[in-house]
């Protein structure tokens, strides 16, 4: 049969559009259907302006520090519609740029919602197309609780369009993006409130780097209301009424409430999943190993699956796909050592196994694990508690490092080159023999002992 396209991507985030281009590259024929804008949740909601708005929450820190190196200026003036705007402006940047990797890759854009009626047959909004293959890469949305005066809320989708940053927050959840917005908002001088289920934030983190960032947050002016349960909100006269039950009910006043935390689910709505043999688990599109679905011709990658939900893992799955399927390059994608990290204040950033993990696994006798805690050489003038935590988590029977983890300034760019290191199976004596960069916070990875 004759298809009016070798493989046709529902969605154009980063994961839909790489698989895209690399499978144009190889030869074949590909459309791609988005209804939103270009680039998904990383570039519009998520990490791009979000990283941004780290940025500017940065530099009251930044003015208040220089004094201790003998720096001077006057009061400072926060203006939040100048950065929201050029935060939303740099968006339109990249989604320009999203629009020309498609044109330069020949790929056929279609700029409407797509859904399947089997499964080479495609309602593209009022047309329809036919796909040898069709890839699934529709990304995620943010969900909100089922209580009363929910749609008094807003999510983190909405947080880079407030127009007039809010006096008083309240943020829901203790998961990262409860945890990063809690950050930002804090540092650029909003009162912020977080409220968890449990006694500490980033569940699934290492237990030493959970506590080092809840107790920092705190000490930031971050309100950590923990082992609380959401009851209701409301409107009055003195603003956004929430309720929790903490051992009793307590209420806070607040100007706006984010759900940056309460949790993401799959965007499927609507997609036509029924009429093909297409399945889900908990939610989400089930897929192998090659992310294949149940249908033979149609694949899923990224935040609709049920793998890890970040962008340069959807990047890579789909990277792979193509060259698998219309390259001649069979490969897989390996989920072991994919380093995170989490843009809260202090930052955190992290590779491999966690303690627990590595013990469950292998065994307490079997593990070693080595820390270090200790203030970095550019607070010592500023004379202000900050501190930076590492830890490597090592295999005693066969040396090899099986995690890494750290708290602290530039933490992701340090991890992300630890994390080389670990994936390719290096050992704590491999790390000892590497001479330090001195002075850095960056060289305590090698000198632990």
């Amino acid at each position: 049969m004759n298809y009016d396209f070798d493989l046709f991507v529902i969605g154009a985030g980063s994961g839909g559009i790489a698989t895209a281009r690399r499978a144009a590259s190889h030869g074949a024929k590909v459309g791609i259907a988005e209804d939103d804008r270009l680039g998904g949740t990383c570039v519009n909601r998520g990490c791009v302006p979000k990283k941004l708005m780290v940025y500017a929450s940065k530099f009251p820190g930044y003015v208040e520090e220089s004094q201790g190196y003998g720096w001077q200026f006057g009061a400072g003036q926060f203006d939040w519609s100048k950065m929201i705007k050029a935060v939303n402006d740099e968006v339109t940047r990249l989604n320009g740029i999203y629009q020309r990797m498609l044109d330069n890759a020949e790929v056929t854009l279609f700029r409407a919602h797509a859904r399947l009626l089997d499964a080479h047959r495609l309602e593209v909004g009022d047309q329809k197309v036919t796909a040898d293959k069709i890839l699934l890469a529709v990304g995620g949305k943010p969900v909100k609780p089922n209580i009363e005066g929910i749609e008094k809320a807003i999510t983190s989708d909405d947080i880079f369009h407030l127009p007039t940053q809010p006096k008083r927050m309240v943020i829901l959840g203790g998961g990262y993006i409860g945890c990063e917005f809690a950050s930002i908002l804090n540092g650029l001088g909003t009162e912020v409130t977080q409220v968890i289920r449990r006694d500490q934030i980033l569940r699934g983190f290492d237990k030493d780097i959970r506590t080092e960032i809840h107790e920092a947050m705190v000490r930031h002016g971050v309100r950590i209301i923990d082992n609380a349960e959401l009851l209701a909100m409301e409107e009055t006269e003195a603003g956004l009424k929430v309720t929790v039950d903490r051992n009793g009910q307590e209420t806070i006043v607040t100007d706006v409430v984010s759900l940056a935390a309460t949790g993401r689910q799959p965007k499927l709505d609507n997609l036509g999943l029924e009429n093909t043999a297409v399945e889900t688990n908990s939610g989400a599109i089930a897929v192998d190993e090659y992310n294949h679905t149940a249908e033979s011709n149609i694949y899923a990658i990224g935040d609709c699956t049920d793998r890890i939900n970040l962008t340069p893992v959807a990047i890579n799955e789909g990277r792979v796909l193509a060259d698998t399927v219309f390259g001649g390059l069979s490969r897989q994608m390996s989920y072991d050592n994919i380093p995170t990290a989490v843009f809260t204040t202090p930052e955190a950033a992290t590779v491999g196994l966690i303690e627990s993990e590595a013990m469950a696994q292998y065994g307490e006798d079997n593990i070693t694990v080595y820390r270090s805690r200790f203030r970095p050489m550019y607070y010592t003038l500023p004379n202000k508690d900050e501190r930076t935590l590492m830890k490597l988590i090592v295999h005693a029977e066969t040396d090899k490092v099986l995690g890494a983890h750290m708290v602290g300034d530039g933490a992701a760019e340090i991890i992300q080159g630890v994390a080389i290191a670990v994936k390719m199976g290096a050992t704590k004596a491999n790390f000892d023999a590497t001479v330090g960069i001195h002075p850095s916070s960056a060289e305590e990875f090698v000198t632990m002992r």
